[in-house]
């Protein structure tokens, strides 16, 4: 019979960790594993609920708990501490910090045999989620890090036990983004013969959108071409629209808000970039290089570890504006140099970063604990 596995994850909103999770859940062999996926918040609204549907067209079993604040943690708690003791699956996997305190707190309570967790970002700020997952450490098999970066945070910050952690980089499934047609850049209200550098991120403070405005009247005086074009939504949406306003560059910043069609826009660009305060092993770093893209990148965990070979004139210091100009303006003002470092960095992701590469190591790790907890 196939081994049960229950997937829990804080929210399936179509973020890095949840595309993750639903690549790995719907892309386990069904005649090994019988999986199943449990959301401790409720299902997000159309359009942005593309993984629920991929959930469900692969008919694999979908719980919402329904929690929408911290206020609802007790409720979502209980609800899945029954639901693991009802359909008793050999091993759970968490993913997101909310989701790795409740589901080992919940799945050791629920009596579940084996306990993983998944951490996917170096947070830099102190919080209760260190101190809450060092307290349910006790209770985990092992601790899924998504880069070696994150794996060293995890035992000198976190001080987790190095003996509970493994590294399994995170994947792009590259065929999604080859041989897309461009997005016309008329349909994102710019005008005709106008070039973009792109940002795709939440508008939160750890991905520091702000931090690329302030840049941008250098930009736009050493590219009169090109224009700035962020894609995703957040909080800080409307402070950005001011801080563009208060720069004098509204007009070369276009917010396009979530899409649908990342892989269009992506193949649109000159130049993609990231500006992150911190990461675990960037996403959008991945489908940048899955689009044949050059990106600019200021360092953070996980991205040397993503660029590899191809980090020379990809990579900046976190905190040097200066660097970060200059190699968007080399990039974006030389197009064979950013089509060479496009191929490149396509050829890494497909070489090291395959779905199935990943898919492939979480099964070994699976087995591997449901062998030790049989013997």
């Amino acid at each position: 019979m196939p081994t049960r596995i229950a997937f829990c994850i804080t929210t399936l909103d179509p973020g890095g960790a949840e595309r993750q999770l639903v690549e790995l859940a719907t892309r386990l062999s069904r005649e090994r594993f019988e999986p199943a996926v449990v959301v401790l918040s409720g299902p997000p609204r159309p359009p942005a609920d593309v993984l629920v549907e991929r959930l469900r067209q692969h008919s694999l079993p979908l719980t919402f708990l329904g929690a929408r604040s911290v206020w609802h943690t007790g409720r979502a708690w209980r609800g899945l501490s029954h639901l693991l003791r009802d359909w008793r699956p050999a091993l759970v996997q968490s993913f997101l910090a909310h989701a790795n305190v409740l589901g080992a707190s919940a799945a050791h309570r629920a009596g579940v045999g084996s306990i993983v967790t998944g951490i996917r970002t170096a947070e830099q700020r102190t919080n209760w989620h260190r101190w809450l997952q060092r307290r349910t450490d006790r209770f985990v098999d092992r601790h899924v890090c998504v880069s070696q970066s994150v794996a060293e945070f995890a035992r000198r910050v976190m001080r987790l036990p190095r003996e509970k952690l493994v590294v399994i980089p995170n994947s792009i499934d590259a065929a999604r983004f080859a041989a897309v047609t461009p997005l016309p850049l008329g349909e994102l209200g710019l005008p005709p013969g106008r070039r973009i550098i792109l940002l795709v991120a939440r508008l939160e403070p750890d991905k520091r959108p702000g931090w690329l405005l302030e840049r941008m009247p250098q930009l736009a005086r050493r590219l009169p071409q090109h224009d700035v074009v962020i894609a995703g939504r957040g909080p800080l949406d409307r402070a950005l629209r001011r801080q563009a306003a208060r720069l004098g560059v509204a007009d070369r910043v276009h917010f396009v808000g979530w899409r649908p069609d990342v892989p269009r826009l992506l193949a649109a660009a000159d130049v993609v970039v990231l500006t992150s305060a911190w990461e675990g092993m960037p996403n959008a770093m991945l489908e940048a290089m899955a689009a044949a893209r050059p990106v600019v990148v200021t360092e953070v965990h996980g991205a040397a570890e993503v660029l590899g070979e191809n980090a020379a004139g990809q990579l900046v210091p976190a905190n040097d504006p200066p660097a970060f100009v200059a190699a968007v303006t080399r990039l974006a003002g030389d197009p064979t140099l950013a089509a060479r470092l496009g191929r490149r960095n396509y050829e890494r992701v497909v070489r090291e970063f395959s779905v199935q590469r990943m898919v492939g190591s979480y099964a070994e790790l699976y087995d591997s604990l449901l062998g030790e907890k049989t013997r």
